[in-house]
């Protein structure tokens, strides 16, 4: 049975939860998730490859059970999470290290990677996008926001922090969604109703223009340091659609792109999927 390791590191005064298994003399996996979630995500995935891999998963400053700092004392954003990251990989010693990467966790770990690419030896994007293509028409009500950041487009992104919306996210995509676990979605609903989680939330929505803007920088990390790339891809993701998968191949050639029957959260129908193809695919 896999040993579990639930701790909390001190990342220059930002209190960072992160679960960890597997022999730390092992290469290392760092998990990074996405909205709306935590590494509770992870939870399926990290006991089938801890047994082969050292496996890293913080909750990203704001989110899960890493310290929520006030607006007031910390800008959210993506620039402000990395650093974070990336303090927190120097804290507890992590100097090589592939990285998994979903959702607002692509942006977090390309950011990464860019400023040290001596120290990322693969890339597994499952749902993580870099690719204006990747964007649906899901993200059309933060696009306005970006362009017009009213108090009134603000309040419409609000419907997507309510439980049936975080659970739709779960659920849209999934040919069986009896398949779906109700705890995920539930957790993550209960940590957005937390205190001014919302408002967090609604900066960091405001704060993703940031990314696009950046794309053709982690594109050309792409293309100048050629990372051994897999993406893997819930196909019927609302969100990041399967173009977005696919054009990692225009910058990374021998990039391994692979879709499943699923949606955005892939992990809680296709864990063992996804375990078989990452052991596939690091070796090399």
């Amino acid at each position: 049975m896999t040993q579990m390791r639930y701790r909390t590191a001190d990342v220059d005064g930002h209190a960072i939860f992160y679960r960890e298994a597997g022999d730390p003399g092992l290469p290392t996996l760092l998990l990074l998730h996405g909205f709306p979630s935590s590494s509770h995500m992870f939870r399926d995935l990290i006991p089938l490859l801890a047994g082969r891999f050292h496996l890293v998963a913080p909750d990203l400053p704001g989110f899960g059970l890493s310290e929520i700092k006030p607006r007031a004392t910390f800008t959210y954003s993506f620039d402000a999470l990395s650093k974070v990251v990336e303090r927190f990989t120097e804290v507890i010693g992590l100097d090589r290290y592939a990285l998994y990467v979903f959702d607002y966790g692509a942006p977090t770990g390309f950011r990464l990677a860019m400023a040290h690419p001596e120290r990322v030896t693969a890339i597994i994007s499952q749902n993580g996008n870099a690719y204006e293509e990747g964007l649906s028409t899901g993200w059309n009500p933060i696009q306005r926001y970006w362009r017009e950041p009213t108090g009134a487009n603000r309040q419409t992104l609000r419907e997507l922090l309510t439980p049936k919306s975080i659970r739709w996210q779960y659920e849209h995509g999934v040919p069986d969604v009896s398949a779906v676990s109700p705890d995920g979605s539930a957790l993550d609903a209960w940590y957005i109703a937390r205190p001014e989680v919302d408002e967090i939330q609604l900066d960091l929505f405001g704060d993703y223009a940031s990314n696009v803007a950046l794309y053709p920088a982690f594109q050309a990390y792409f293309r100048e340091h050629s990372p051994p790339f897999l993406a893997i891809w819930g196909r019927n993701d609302p969100f990041f659609l399967p173009a977005g998968a696919e054009a990692f191949r225009r910058d990374l050639p021998d990039a391994d792109v692979r879709f499943l029957d699923t949606g955005h959260f892939a992990l809680e129908t296709h864990a063992t999927d996804i375990a078989d193809a990452i052991r596939q695919f690091l070796p090399r």
